[in-house]
């Protein structure tokens, strides 16, 4: 996860009703996520050829008052993955914004107990890639460290209108994290997320995590609609 500060008014029309941003020591960030999914199943079953792939996603973070507690989630931009069945569950169920390219990814070994990982995904006939150099010794997330707020968000948001957002719980155990260097992000940013992210995406990262992941689930969504969920 490669994390970047960006201005909060280029975010404000992503953000869902009934949500805030949830910023981090008053700063705005938004990650570029590579990752794999396996032994995937959707309502239950494996379907073929669908079971394992890549995806590479830009996302920001958000919280959401329900009225007894805050929850901390995730608000997807955009995401990337290599096959159009997908594509169609993931909008249709959750009203995700997935989209549709080839991709592969490599995991080789780097030298001095590092991994380096890399995914890329082809665009008008170049492959963008994003990827970064891994320490193989892993260690648990530290309470209100910077991993912690990255990692730490177990809701999915999408705005579905002006005052109407889907709800998605995500369920996983408390990922361990592993140091990281020379990240690598090159990507036609204009193309992918619009010219408004070519300032923030094309410099240096923030922050740079990596996480050795774990099952997940991902709950039917729910809407919430003038603050009432249904």
């Amino acid at each position: 996860m490669l994390n970047y500060e960006v201005d909060p008014e280029i975010l404000k029309p992503y953000i869902p009703y009934s949500t805030v941003l949830d910023l981090y020591e008053g700063k705005a960030l938004v990650s570029m996520v590579g990752f794999l999914f396996r032994e995937t199943k959707v309502l239950g079953v494996k379907w073929p050829f669908h079971v394992n792939f890549e995806e590479v996603n830009l996302r920001f973070y958000v919280k959401h008052f329900d009225g007894k507690e805050w929850k901390r989630g995730a608000v997807f931009i955009s995401e990337i993955v290599p096959k159009s069945l997908i594509v169609l569950v993931a909008n249709n169920l959750y009203k995700e914004h997935y989209r549709a390219l080839p991709m592969r990814h490599s995991i080789n070994p780097a030298g001095n107990d590092y991994t380096q990982y890399l995914y890329e995904w082809k665009l008008n006939g170049v492959w963008n890639k994003l990827g970064a150099t891994v320490s193989n010794h892993f260690e648990d997330i530290q309470p209100k460290s910077a991993e912690e707020f990255i990692f730490e968000h177990y809701w999915g948001y999408n705005g579905l209108g002006p005052e109407k957002t889907m709800q998605y719980q995500v369920e996983h155990i408390s990922w361990q994290v592993a140091q990281v260097k020379d990240p690598v992000f090159e990507g036609d940013i204009a193309e992918l997320y619009g010219e408004k992210f070519v300032p923030f995406l094309k410099v240096a990262p923030f922050s740079a995590f990596f996480a050795n992941g774990s099952e997940i689930s991902v709950r039917i969504g729910e809407k919430i609609v003038g603050n009432k969920n249904i």
